[in-house]
């Protein structure tokens, strides 16, 4: 029964009901116009992305190339997009140009193009993408922003195409080159870039073509750019570790001739049950080199600690720093199982240990199937860059111009690690130089080095190393050791002792696993018995010839911990800051940098020699003996001739009431006294080592016999006294005019202070060999401290 009250409701409701179905009909109309506009969408979408599967996908890359990489190209596969096509977002002399015609056929430095001031560009870079790309790199690498009223006002740039080399063979075909451009500056008279030295190194500014637009040139991927992912493509870094190991035998697999196995007392990480533990026998394991930055000891392997963490399970990953977390996490991900950390695998706090370990440096290195280079950090609680999603920011900035997609390339290796923290540090160089296989994780990007070869995310360069084929990166390799062991190890020092120790005993320690390695690589012999104080001591007539870095000054190091004395003088070890290794040709310049060549030794002239052990005991060292001197006699009526003979007992000790100190050299040679006084040119600010002319005071005036290299900071005397070392051929540091030059007419001397009899080295010079013989010099068994 229905209520009286509702009639009216029902009698209204037919015409509602039309209404809404009226209604109804336009909504439908409305939502099936909508889906039209959809479907058509779709279908463009599908059509667009059936195009695009012309180009094949791999896991390495976003695109990769139409043609077959081992394909001859033809000329039907030549795609040219003409620049009126596209000139849309380009300025004009950018739309002027023909970049495809460019990267076809190269355009070399002598016919480099025009592209305008400097200013100009920066200022186009908002509406023309090949300006863009100048000024992204320009703003970027030459910090701009933080030199706003620096004048660019006459700084001109320039274009020009260089090859990158080719993966093929022959290298020589133009269709396997891959170009690639490099921006220069053109003009600069102020000499901004010399004289705002602020502004940091100039890098190359270097545009790369993408290799998904490498079809269009009928070429192959070879060498063209590649898209940088958020994260690290592990495929793509087995793949790098494969081509290594299949095609670079033993000049990646046993470079310094070890055996291949490691001492029983290393420890490694098993990153599959979380422990600590023996090194398994013959196991393959990665190595990891980091700074470790002063954040604490909290995560270090200690007395109180080792036991649990050698349980499975027992190493907690969250007390560890996110280098160290991350360095398990890629471990795992290329799917080995061991990994060698430093803190966590030598007990931090047992000196006995951490001395066994450390001394066995080169084995654990040597023999290591890759090691981790955290490069992009600045302590351990840094992560690795690009190892897990949201650690690295991308830089690869990408433009398309008319037509091709072109990216300016980050800093190639050297230049990345040159920019990093890791670089700096004494410890991270053995590690790096002793390893075979090395992956750098930086903040733009990995880099992979062997011997061979070296790869990197953002160029194709994956490929055996034939021998007529050349990739432009690896001519940045860093080969050691080298083919002899002298260069070996002064280059080694060399570039040693550039960085930076925070326990400034740990100089020789932290050096050890190279002199180690150089021992064992050219069968040198017992390490202890040929290396001291970090001093190679069969060549020593070669290794006292290093000289400071002109700007490092003259302090000695601080004591070793429970050291009685200092290092002897002789020893590089002994000093703060760099040491450099150079010629004789240092002697014949005004100023002391841009040194190049290395020392040379014509005649030892000290034999033999000694040395005071750490007992206090005085022993022969096994010197080389070299002598390239000919025809002498007939040279040189009066030619120097060194003292000769086997020291007696008496005459190894001093009379000075007390023993000598272990480290003190003791030989026989001759010693003199020679007038100093600064040369001409002089040094630039901030010098802390210059060039002395050393003076005869057999003539008067006094007359220019040799130079020397001698600290500025010293109050240095009038006169020095000088002791002969070894003979040299070079000329031209001595007063032309008085004294003749001849082969092997100079002497390696060494300017010395001295106390009670003891002698310590104050610095090293060349000397002509007539004007010593001139000087009367008095034969003396020397006692160098």
């Amino acid at each position: 029964m229905i209520p009286s009250g509702n009639h009216e409701g029902l009698k209204a409701q037919p015409k509602t009901l039309r209404q809404v179905s009226n209604h109804g009909l336009a909504l439908i109309g409305i939502i099936g116009g909508a889906a039209l506009v959809v479907w058509v969408f779709w279908l463009s979408v599908i059509r667009i992305c059936k195009l695009k599967t012309n180009i094949a996908s791999d896991r390495t890359s976003e695109f990769a190339p139409l043609l077959n990489p081992d394909q001859p190209p033809t000329d039907l596969q030549r795609y040219h997009i003409a620049p009126s096509d596209n000139n849309t977002s380009l300025c004009s002399i950018c739309a002027n140009l023909d970049f495809h015609q460019i990267f076809l056929d190269g355009t070399p430095l002598k016919e480099e193009i025009p592209l305008g001031l400097l200013s100009s560009i920066l200022e186009k870079s908002y509406q023309c993408n090949f300006c863009r790309l100048i000024s992204f790199h320009v703003r970027r690498t030459w910090k701009l922003d933080e030199f706003p009223h620096v004048d660019l006002s006459e700084i001109e740039f320039g274009m020009y195409s260089k090859n990158c080399g080719c993966l093929r063979e022959p290298f020589y075909q133009p269709t396997f080159r891959c170009y690639r451009l490099h921006i220069v500056r053109t003009k600069d008279p102020g000499g901004l870039w010399k004289r705002h030295l602020a502004l940091g190194e100039e890098s190359p500014l270097i545009i790369h073509l993408l290799q998904e637009d490498a079809f269009k040139f009928g070429r192959p991927a070879d060498l063209h750019g590649r898209r940088v992912k958020n994260t690290v493509d592990i495929g793509l870094v087995q793949k790098w570790i494969s081509l290594c190991q299949e095609n670079h035998g033993d000049k990646c697999g046993n470079v310094w001739k070890m055996d291949r196995k490691l001492p029983g007392f290393v420890r490694v990480v098993d990153v599959a049950s979380m422990a600590v533990v023996p090194a398994p026998s013959g196991c393959r394991y990665l190595t990891l080199s980091y700074v470790w930055g002063s954040i604490g000891a909290g995560y270090w392997t200690t007395k109180d600690n080792i036991a649990e963490r050698s349980i499975p399970g027992g190493l907690n990953m969250s007390t560890l720093p996110e280098t160290i977390t991350d360095s398990i996490l890629f471990v795992r991900q290329l799917g080995e199982r061991y990994l060698w950390i430093d803190a966590l695998c030598i007990i931090q706090d047992d000196l006995l240990d951490k001395s066994i370990q450390l001394h066995a440096m080169d084995l654990v290195y040597g023999l290591s199937h890759l090691t981790i280079v955290a490069a992009g950090g600045t302590t351990a609680q840094d992560p690795l860059p690009g190892c897990r999603p949201r650690t690295r920011t991308l830089q690869q900035h990408i433009e398309v111009v008319q037509g091709l997609h072109l990216y300016v390339a980050p800093p190639r290796l050297r230049e990345a690690l040159a920019q990093s923290t890791w670089s700096t540090r004494c410890w991270t160089y053995q590690e790096s130089a002793l390893s075979c296989r090395r992956i750098y994780f930086t903040g733009p990007q990995v880099y992979f080095e062997c011997k061979c070869d070296i790869f990197c995310e953002d160029i194709v360069a994956e490929s055996k190393c034939l021998p007529l084929s050349h990739s432009f990166l690896r001519s940045f390799g860093e080969y050691f050791p080298y083919s002899y062991a002298v260069p070996s190890y002064t280059g080694a020092v060399d570039r040693y002792t550039r960085r930076h120790l925070t326990v400034e005993s740990d100089i020789v320690d932290a050096f050890t696993g190279v002199t180690n390695a150089l021992a064992m690589a050219f069968e040198l012999g017992d390490p202890d018995r040929v290396f001291r104080y970090g001093m190679m001591l069969p060549n020593i007539h070669l290794t006292l010839l290093w000289q400071h870095n002109p700007q490092t000054p003259r302090t000695r190091r601080l004591l070793p911990v429970g050291g009685s004395s200092p290092w002897p003088s002789w020893a590089w070890a002994a000093w703060r800051g760099g040491v450099l290794y150079r010629g004789a040709d240092v002697y014949l310049r005004t100023q002391m940098g841009d040194l190049s060549s290395e020392p040379s030794v014509e005649e030892t002239l000290v034999e033999p020699w000694y040395i005071v052990n750490h007992g206090g005991n005085t022993m022969r060292l096994d010197v080389h003996h070299v002598s390239w001197v000919v025809l002498r006699a007939r040279e040189v009526k009066h030619a120097y001739s060194a003292p000769q003979g086997i020291l007696d007992p008496t005459e190894l000790t001093l009379d000075i009431h007390r023993p000598l100190e272990p480290g003190t050299l003791v030989f026989r040679t001759t010693c003199s006294h020679f007038g100093i006084t600064r040369r001409g040119g002089e040094e630039p600010s901030g010098y802390a080592h210059g060039l002395f002319n050393i003076l005869s005071a057999a003539s008067f005036p006094p007359v220019w016999v040799g130079t020397a290299v001698l600290p500025l900071e010293l109050a240095l005397p009038s006169s020095l006294d000088f002791i002969v070392l070894s003979r040299t051929s070079s000329r031209s540091v001595y007063d032309e005019e008085t004294l003749r030059g001849y082969d092997g007419c100079s002497l390696h001397v060494m300017a010395v202070s001295q106390d009670e009899g003891l002698m310590e080295r104050v610095g090293l010079g060349v000397i002509h060999e007539a004007a010593w013989i001139a000087s009367r010099p008095e034969k003396r068994v020397v006692f160098l401290r």
